[in-house]
């Protein structure tokens, strides 16, 4: 009986089919594709302990193609190595993967891959669904190209979990490259791979980041520390826990600093009018530089509903140093003004979020206090803030304007006519 075509072109069909119809270049061939598995450790935002797992992908690139050609090369999340921590649900099309893949043979590059924010809810300590990624590679010489997946990352709700191989990874394709165009048969390195999104994966340190001088560093991104709070409120005193980040982005001599709130879920239990919550805060400094730095951000634009997050917007203001050296930035005294009543938080431990080598400018702060009149805390040390047993607010997961989770309006009826207050409410320690 006649056969309808080889064994081996019906697998490369089928396979084509599996990978959700990955393109290929002008002169490729029917794509393939293998599944490998590797060994990963992956370290997830701060506060929450690495991870080693197992990472599955599938890859599926073009079986043969001509030098000159760009072929499409598809990467499938069989199984990811971390799942969703066991501390908050992440809602669908939350979640993104970037990764790298490393081409080696006849030419050498690293292919960055990109897949959208697309994935069904996942619930808290559920398995991380990943979308499919995809890149290109232009081919520069003729032979054996072999493709094997490395690094990734997964940003989940602005936050980034980076996962790298422990051990070797074994080889998930290879594209046959035939001489074609003109092309040379000589193996040229090429760093020429894009990823088909609109930009390449970012692999940031997680380590407290300290701006070295005369490297032109212009952008510093602080460390997300938990930090300790004691409140006094017009009804008492409350304790709680939030993440706070410090960023810095240099202009001349001086710093333009930006304080994130993050990781929030906290709901207001009453309608609170636009235009009555005024944030601030005293950034502490520390090391070779002495005093705090006044940051602010604006009331809130809009009413908040009953039900619906207090979010404690980006806090702003501008850092002159006063000395030169390392200098340290930590959280400090944090003022929330609202509806003509004032609460204020100290930290009960100072946490560095950001370390930055400055030079003295004439003015600067060294030995000053914060100008606008708020209480300075001796700061400077280093260390993570200790979870209390009264804290312990939300652990993992930011959006894009986080929400301070400790902030609420009591809804008596007699505390309202007197205006709003701010309540704190338990919550779950960070997984050891």
């Amino acid at each position: 009986m006649r056969r309808r075509g080889t064994r081996a072109g019906s697998t490369g069909a089928l396979l084509v089919l599996c990978a959700g119809g990955v393109l290929l270049g002008p002169a490729a061939a029917l794509a393939q594709a293998a599944e490998v598995s590797y060994a990963t450790h992956c370290v997830p935002p701060a506060g929450i302990d690495p991870v080693d797992g197992t990472t599955k992908v599938e890859i599926t690139a073009p079986a043969t193609a001509k030098v000159g050609d760009t072929v499409d090369i598809g990467w499938k999340f069989v199984q990811a190595a971390s799942k969703n921590p066991d501390i908050i649900d992440l809602p669908a099309n939350s979640v993104q993967p970037s990764g790298v893949l490393k081409a080696a043979g006849a030419q050498t590059a690293d292919v960055a891959l990109r897949g959208p924010r697309e994935n069904p809810a996942i619930p808290k300590g559920g398995a991380m669904v990943l979308s499919d990624m995809k890149g290109t590679l232009k081919l520069t010489a003729a032979g054996e190209v072999t493709l094997t997946p490395d690094a990734y990352t997964v940003n989940a709700m602005s936050t980034d979990t980076r996962c790298t191989p422990k051990e070797t990874v074994q080889k998930a394709a290879t594209i046959q490259v035939t001489a074609g165009g003109g092309g040379t048969s000589t193996a040229t390195p090429t760093h020429s791979a894009t990823p088909t999104g609109s930009a390449t994966p970012t692999h940031t340190a997680t380590a407290t980041p300290t701006a070295t001088g005369g490297t032109g560093q212009t952008d510093f991104t602080g460390k997300e520390v938990q930090v300790p709070y004691a409140c006094k409120t017009p009804i008492g005193d409350k304790n709680a826990t939030s993440p706070v980040q410090i960023d810095a982005k240099k202009s001349g001599g001086s710093y333009a600093l930006t304080v994130r709130f993050k990781k929030s879920v906290m709901d207001s239990p009453a309608e609170i009018p636009k235009d009555s919550v005024k944030p601030s805060m005293e950034v502490v400094l520390g090391g070779a530089d002495k005093g705090t730095v006044h940051v602010e951000g604006p009331t809130n634009a809009n009413p908040v509903k009953a039900g619906d997050p207090i979010e404690i917007p980006d806090l702003t203001g501008t850092y002159k140093p006063g000395a030169s050296g390392s200098s340290t930035l930590s959280p400090g005294v944090l003022t929330v003004k609202a509806l003509g009543t004032t609460t204020t938080c100290t930290p009960t431990k100072t946490a560095v979020s950001l370390t930055l080598d400055t030079t003295g400018q004439p003015g600067g702060a060294a030995g000053g206090t914060s100008v606008s009149g708020g209480s300075a805390v001796s700061g400077g040390s280093s260390g993570s803030a200790a979870t209390g047993d009264d804290g312990g607010l939300a652990e993992t997961g930011a959006g894009d304007h986080g929400a301070l989770k400790a902030l609420g309006l009591v809804a008596g009826t007699a505390i309202l006519l007197g205006g709003a207050v701010f309540t704190f409410l338990p919550g779950r320690r960070a997984r050891r």
